[in-house]
């Protein structure tokens, strides 16, 4: 008999409870990895360069700051996920770089990473979350680069170009131009940084590259880049 009494009560909370789930807001959902790719594939992404993925990005979501990070990020994420697939396959063939070479790479990222953090904070005003965004992605070019060249064995890469060569001279040239715009002490502590990462073995391509890249960490973002981002 009493067991009869509390069958009621016992249903009465239980519809309580529900309807104050079913009327409670849920919180949104934070962006997940697939909806930030638009539907896309990451080789579909990557044929793309990252300037065309962030227009595409933005007109399909909006325009803001927050809007185009998401997508550099995006970008970055299948650029990683395309950098390990490579490593793996190299891996198991058994050519992936040897234990001399992974040093290598490892002590010219350290001072890229050095490098970075030093520019970006010495530029006036200090870069913003966008700009230190790009500059992450040149550091996923170079690991993909150190990869790939060892995929293509290639132990005598091609000269440069005669256009690589007078846009090598022009770099050298913008660069210094750039760290004479620092205070004397700044340019000195960012000239040792940059210094260190030509201690690796690096082919001519890729000292350019890195010209280039230098030149963005501190050039003006008032001013007309140097050079196109490379990916």
């Amino acid at each position: 008999m009493k067991l009869d009494m509390k069958l009621p009560l016992v249903i009465a909370i239980a519809l309580l409870l529900s309807s104050h789930a079913m009327a409670s807001p849920q919180a949104p959902k934070p962006p997940t990895a697939n909806s930030d790719r638009l539907g896309l594939t990451c080789t579909q992404i990557l044929q793309m360069t990252s300037t065309q993925w962030v227009e595409r990005f933005i007109a399909k979501k909006s325009g803001d700051t927050q809007s185009k990070l998401r997508a550099v990020a995006a970008y970055g994420k299948c650029y990683d996920a395309r950098t390990d697939q490579l490593a793996a396959t190299l891996a198991k063939s058994g050519t992936g770089p040897l234990t001399k070479a992974n040093e290598n790479f490892h002590d010219f990222d350290q001072a890229v990473t050095n490098f970075v953090a030093k520019g970006l904070a010495i530029t006036d005003p200090p870069a913003d979350e966008l700009k230190s965004a790009y500059a992450a992605l040149y550091e996923k070019q170079f690991r993909y680069e150190f990869l790939r060249a060892r995929r293509q064995k290639n132990s005598h890469p091609n000269p440069l170009t005669p256009e690589e060569l007078e846009e090598t001279g022009n770099a050298k040239t913008q660069f210094g131009q750039e760290l004479d715009a620092l205070p004397i002490d700044k340019m000195r502590e960012l000239h040792a940084a940059f210094s260190k990462m030509f201690d690796a073995p690096l082919s001519d391509s890729m000292k350019l590259q890195i010209y280039r890249f230098a030149i963005f960490v501190l050039e003006q973002p008032s001013t007309k880049p140097f050079s196109p981002a490379p990916f």
